[in-house]
């Protein structure tokens, strides 16, 4: 990362206007940033849309012209998440601490999860401990590695589930409107979702992880339903509409991936509505916003030359246009209650809690459908008639709990799956690393590359501390298919 970006004792907040009017004129005094404004700040920055991971899930495809996560050819990160995301956070925690306002330190802590989380996920061994102390005088932070990391994490999580308290008063919170048991639940099931993604391991720091899973799972609150989504709505107005509301990439060379459609067209999945646009041809021949044989996808392997003569053939179905058009759409989510059951019944499925699989297996579905229901606009259109028990009991769909592990395993995945579209960020693709389901087409000869590269500006102000890094876990090859500690 660059020297600024922990040396730097201004905030970057320039960019966020009409939600942060209430900051003084000063933006260098900062004893004047109320904690609340850099909350608002923040939670959009973490809560958007991340599109590039459709493109490495085999959700859409690009036509006009090579997309690199398409093709997995990704390289270097940005660190920028330190700036904007983890530097404003820390201050708002500073801010809190002067005002003894203990909800926004353990919210700050969830920030701060999430974040180091994904980076690691990313990259593997990254600046945590020392990061973003560029007050403190480190501007060259120490790089920890995913183990202490993974573990750190959790540990502050634990921290702020015990600060998490209903009389200090949460203002600029555009996730949760103030509810601090909102942001408990967010906080343990974000708690499990670490654990579940750490599934190839067995201890990570002092944890135990099964058994700090079936901990978590049986005493602390956690999500029980679409309500306590960890989301961020939308609006139209400046600032807070959806996040590739007016994306010209989106109304041109967007398309969906055949692996993807597939999924709901086999299973007669009404979602599908709701995600892709009928085909030029089917649409030109009238059949029904229902009839799922106005859907076609292309090949994500193939040249995008050869999806885009689908474009010319009039069959292939663009990204629903709603994507770009409509301003508000269904809220981001980062982890939603959906995803939690899905999470509780792999735990269930691997022997780590007590209870059916099944159940919360049927449980995730049920609140995948009750999201769409309740928030895309207009669902009878897509939704009349459908009985969610009756999809829950087809064959493609019903659960065994006495299936083998693998079996239950590729069920829970490949249904988590058909829940992330403009959700959950990468979660799909590190569900693919770890479980290897669902079982991604690759074109021969590439392989899915396992995190990305670190970026160049570390090798120009970080390089000593960099460098030790990737002797120590890859041998210091920068690679992407250098495979991490988490994978290993």
């Amino acid at each position: 990362m660059m020297k600024s970006i922990f040396a730097a004792g201004l905030l970057t907040l320039a960019s966020c206007e009409s939600n942060l009017d209430t900051i003084n004129e000063n933006p260098n005094d900062q004893a004047s940033i109320d904690p609340k404004n850099l909350l608002t700040y923040v939670s959009q920055y973490t809560f958007k849309v991340d599109g590039d991971n459709m493109y490495a899930s085999r959700m859409m495809i690009g036509t006009d012209g090579e997309n690199s996560y398409q093709y997995m050819k990704w390289n270097d990160l940005s660190f920028e998440v330190y700036t904007k995301g983890l530097l404003n956070t820390g201050k708002m925690m500073q801010e809190a601490e002067k005002r003894g306002n203990k909800n926004y330190l353990a919210i700050g802590k969830f920030l701060r999860a999430y974040h180091f989380f994904n980076i690691s996920l990313k990259v593997g061994s990254a600046p945590y401990s020392e990061a973003a102390k560029g007050e403190s005088g480190i501007t060259q932070p120490k790089y920890d590695t995913q183990e202490a990391i993974m573990a750190g994490i959790l540990s502050e999580l634990k921290e702020a589930n015990d600060l998490i308290n209903t009389n200090d008063k949460i203002e600029g919170d555009i996730v949760y409107n103030g509810d601090a048991l909102k942001w408990k639940k967010l906080i343990n099931s974000f708690r499990l979702k670490i654990l579940i993604t750490l599934s190839k391991k067995t201890t990570v720091g002092s944890y135990n992880i099964a058994a700090e899973f079936a901990s978590i799972a049986g005493s602390q609150s956690i999500m029980t339903s679409i309500a306590d989504n960890g989301e961020l709505k939308f609006a139209d107005a400046a600032d807070s509409r959806y996040t590739m509301f007016n994306n010209s990439g989106y109304g041109s060379g967007l398309y969906m991936a055949d692996y993807f459609i597939n999924m709901f067209k086999d299973r007669h999945d009404p979602r599908l509505f709701t995600f892709a646009a009928q085909t030029t041809g089917a649409k030109e021949a009238g059949k029904a916003i229902t009839d799922y044989t106005a859907y076609n996808g292309g090949n994500p392997t193939s040249p995008y030359s050869d999806n885009a003569a689908l474009i010319t053939a009039k069959n292939i179905s663009k990204v629903n246009d709603r994507f770009y058009k409509d301003p508000t759409n269904e809220p981001a989510s980062v982890l939603s209650y959906s995803e939690l059951e899905f999470i509780l019944a792999e735990a269930a499925a691997r022997g780590w809690i007590s209870g059916s699989a099944k159940t919360h297996y049927d449980n995730a579905i049920k609140a995948s459908f009750s999201f769409y229901q309740t928030y895309v606009k207009n669902p009878g259109q897509y939704f009349s008639g459908f009985d969610v028990n009756q999809y829950l009991a087809t064959p493609l769909v019903v659960y065994n709990n006495a299936d083998p592990l693998q079996t239950q395993l590729e069920k829970i995945m490949t249904q988590k799956y058909m829940t992330m579209f403009h959700q959950a960020q990468w979660t799909s693709y590190y569900d693919y690393l770890r479980t290897g389901y669902p079982n991604y087409p690759l074109k021969a000869g590439v392989a899915a590359p396992f995190r990305f590269r670190y970026p160049q500006s570390e090798y120009n102000y970080n390089s000593n501390n960099l460098k030790a890094a990737l002797a120590a876990q890859y041998g210091g090859n920068d690679n992407i298919n250098s495979k991490p500690w988490w994978l290993q």
